[in-house]
């Protein structure tokens, strides 16, 4: 338990973003206390087949209410032991399985750490003593307040970024941008067809011959003005 403790808060850890140190080693970190988590669960469940004061056989530490010294806490621990292994070996298989697929299954192994925590202290022959108290309290308390603090960031809802101003784009996570609103156009005058818009008048040389003034014409074809100027004479 010490060992899955220490695994299971690395991992929280990194997801929290908490911790110093680069990623890519406490990575290499985690996986490495994975590892030893699995090899100490299968020297754990081997070295009760030797154990002659329970007299467990293969079948009682590998299936599920197969034994009948305390049932309860040994099927505990032999579902939560196969679920580390099984969710652990998981992390080889991610590309096959997918990262979405992979990710949940990995979420179940706080499943199985806790199981296995209570399969300790129910069944523990040391889990009365102040030693094994106390040891559990100081690897398992900082895994547990990590794991609370895991639980309540997840269910917040992220703060929406803001949009870069005139962008136009959509930040993911922030408000779409505004859109602007056309100003209201002047209405067309409208015409009426009773009363149509007055035209221009057309130059005098354009007019036609009724609207000219006529010319009284006396014999001869002659304009007034020399008609008069020939009976002056």
């Amino acid at each position: 338990m010490v060992l899955a403790s220490a695994s299971v808060g690395l991992g929280l850890a990194m997801a929290a973003r908490i911790g110093g140190g680069r990623l890519a080693d406490r990575r290499v970190l985690h996986e490495a206390l994975s590892i030893a988590v699995m090899i100490a669960i299968v020297v754990h469940a081997g070295s009760l087949l030797f154990d002659h004061y329970v007299n467990f056989g293969l079948a009682d530490v590998t299936v599920p209410f197969a034994s009948g010294y305390q049932t309860l806490w040994t099927t505990l621990g032999i579902v939560s032991g196969w679920g580390i292994v099984l969710f652990g070996l998981a992390y080889y298989a991610r590309d096959h399985i997918g990262r979405e697929r992979w990710k949940l299954v990995h979420r179940l192994t706080l499943v199985t750490w806790i199981g296995g925590l209570v399969h300790s202290l129910g069944e523990g022959t040391d889990a009365g003593q102040p030693w094994f108290v106390a040891l559990m309290a100081l690897v398992v308390a900082p895994s547990l307040i990590l794991l609370a603090v895991r639980v309540t960031s997840a269910g917040r809802a992220p703060a929406p970024a803001a949009s870069p101003p005139g962008s136009g784009r959509l930040v993911p996570g922030g408000r779409p941008p505004a859109i602007p609103v056309p100003r209201p156009s002047r209405p067309a005058p409208v015409v009426s067809a009773a009363r149509p818009w007055p035209s221009r008048p057309a130059p005098v040389n354009e007019r036609s011959a009724a609207e000219r003034p006529a010319a009284a014409s006396r014999p001869g074809g002659q304009p007034p003005a020399l008609v008069r100027g020939a009976g002056a004479r």
